[in-house]
């Protein structure tokens, strides 16, 4: 794509101030960050720091650090293992992050949530991988994953979590977990845990969504031949050994109650790799849920509920991105599902299956999606997609007709491609800031970074990245931080003030293979271990960021 910052302008909408329509839910809730209350009072001395402000970012950098433009700072708020409560530690490998405050008169104390994505049983288990598995070691594992909830509060600039707060809990691959559904699945009402927690998002009545993604990693998965029958595809980490769960509990969007940690799986969105959930309400407050399947060749998909408030009643749509269409996955309604499945549940359940029957579009691994909260485009990472030639991967921009959530047609394009024109490869996470500011960070696997006979070499470490909507610096593509070795960033989430920039750093030292010689050290602990952890960005230039509003002209 003939890419430069004019286009950037107008591809990402130059709404005049009259114009501007916010999103009630982005503006009392938001996915990642609150618009400013004040987004249409534009004054002389903003419009001026607008003109002047310059983002000075930095070089690829394959240091074992994170390394930050000036202007920002960080300290680092929770890592893997630390105390939560006098029962609890924190897990392995944050990805997603979002905040509640108690308070939306106080934006310095709150709940955070964390998911946890995945272990490396290198660390987390003491297994090798040449002995047999032991049941300890995958209780240990289990442990480790799905997610955690803590009070943080900051003072004097420092944000800290509050040890023992009733609300610090960890949800785990053994919590007792209701599915929101009428039928059960493999007998069962309720399951246990949830697994495999990539992104996630927060629902209108401020409950925090976490997504299923590789599920199959841990319990393996159900597969189907030609005639139907049904055959076990074996797990990595083999938990199926010693707990007989179905995979069908697996691979759904889960909704989590800030206040008990009491869970919920919800069904009607449908069974698949989930990368995020990111929730719209409308102005009869049914809700829009959007989702993407990360897989290559797989689906983008959109939940539009039928009553208020419901995650439940509704219908699950998957994307023709070529003729611009959501496609129902009904049973009732479409004769080829019929043919296929039992019913409704089956469907869900097999939703990959649905929807290629059906011909929902194969898209290159569509992971975080996130709405533009100026515009209310919808904005979808695809990763990459190795095999078909697609290395690095671009951001994919939906244009609801008329702007309406529920429509059911819309007009697909590309945003931006990544590769080295424009500076960075693998788009993961987007989050917008207060000031419609894009930021993105980036998933360069781990056995391709910085390896000289990989694609991936110049833009080293992965990054996070920010393109300014307005300003100077519009449309660049600007790096701002730089993962330590092996890591990637995920789960960007901004304070409600706008002057914290939460960020999880993912497995860094993911490669290493003798603990005496770990690959990074990060976060510098005493016992020179490589840790995931949650940090805090702070610093003039994300505050400075925030405040750039939108201007006509």
């Amino acid at each position: 794509m003939d890419y430069n910052r004019r286009q950037f302008i107008s591809f990402m909408g130059k709404a005049s101030i009259a114009s501007l329509v916010l999103p009630q839910f982005l503006m009392s809730c938001g996915n990642t960050a609150t618009p400013t209350k004040d987004f249409n009072k534009i004054s002389k001395e903003r419009l001026q720091t607008l003109k002047d402000f310059v983002l000075k970012g930095i070089p690829a950098s394959d240091k074992d650090d994170l390394v930050l433009a000036n202007g920002l700072d960080y300290h680092t708020i929770i890592k893997w293992g630390d105390t939560i409560s006098d029962t609890d530690t924190f897990g392995f490998n944050n990805d997603y992050t979002c905040f509640i405050p108690f308070n939306d008169d106080d934006p310095k104390d709150g709940l955070l949530w964390v998911n946890h994505e995945y272990i490396n049983p290198f660390f987390v288990s003491d297994f090798n991988y040449q002995q047999e598995k032991t049941k300890a070691q995958v209780d240990k594992e289990m442990y480790n994953v799905g997610g955690s909830i803590v009070r943080i509060k900051e003072k004097n600039g420092v944000w800290q979590v509050v040890q023992n707060d009733p609300h610090n809990r960890r949800i785990t691959a053994q919590t007792d977990i209701a599915l929101n559904w009428d039928a059960p699945i493999k007998g069962k009402t309720s399951v246990k845990g949830t697994l495999a927690n990539c992104s996630g998002g927060i629902t209108p009545w401020k409950t925090f969504i976490t997504c299923e993604e590789n599920y199959d990693g841990f319990l393996g998965e159900t597969e189907y031949d030609k005639n139907n029958v049904e055959s076990h595809r074996n797990s990595g980490y083999g938990w199926e050994k010693f707990y007989n769960y179905p995979p069908e509990h697996y691979g759904w969007v889960v909704e989590i109650n800030p206040k008990d940690g009491k869970a919920q799986k919800h069904i009607a969105i449908g069974r698949f790799a989930h990368e995020c959930c990111t929730l719209y309400e409308l102005k009869d407050k049914r809700v829009v849920a959007y989702t993407g399947d990360d897989h290559n060749d797989e689906h983008l998909y959109k939940f539009i509920s039928s009553k208020p408030g419901s995650l439940k009643e509704g219908t699950l749509y998957v994307a023709d991105t070529i003729n611009g269409k959501w496609l129902a996955l009904d049973w009732e309604n479409q004769p080829v599902l019929k043919a296929k499945f039992k019913n409704q549940t089956e469907v869900l359940i097999r939703a990959r299956e649905a929807a290629k029957l059906i011909g929902a579009t194969p898209l290159n691994r569509p992971e975080d999606i996130e709405i533009d909260p100026i515009t209310g485009h919808i904005f979808i990472t695809l990763t990459n997609n190795k095999p078909k030639g697609d290395l690095h991967g671009s951001i994919l921009k939906i244009e609801e007709t008329n702007d309406n959530f529920d429509a059911l047609t819309f007009k697909a394009s590309t945003y931006i491609a990544g590769g080295e024109e424009n500076g960075f490869s693998c788009p993961d996470n987007l989050a917008f800031d207060m000031a419609g500011n894009l930021w993105i960070t980036t998933d360069i696997s781990g056995s391709s970074m910085n390896r000289p006979d990989k694609p991936y070499l110049t833009f080293k470490n992965n990054s996070l990245f920010v393109i300014p909507r307005l300003g100077k610096d519009a449309g660049k593509v600007i790096r701002v931080v730089s993962a330590p070795k092996d890591a990637e960033l995920t789960g960007p989430w901004f304070s409600p003030d706008g002057k914290t920039l939460f960020l999880s750093v993912q497995h860094p030292g993911e490669q290493t293979k003798d603990l005496s010689k770990p690959t990074s050290t990060w976060p510098f602990d005493a016992d020179n271990i490589p840790k995931p952890a949650v940090v805090a960005i702070t610093g003039d230039l994300i505050e400075k960021m925030n405040k750039l509003n939108l201007i006509e002209g």
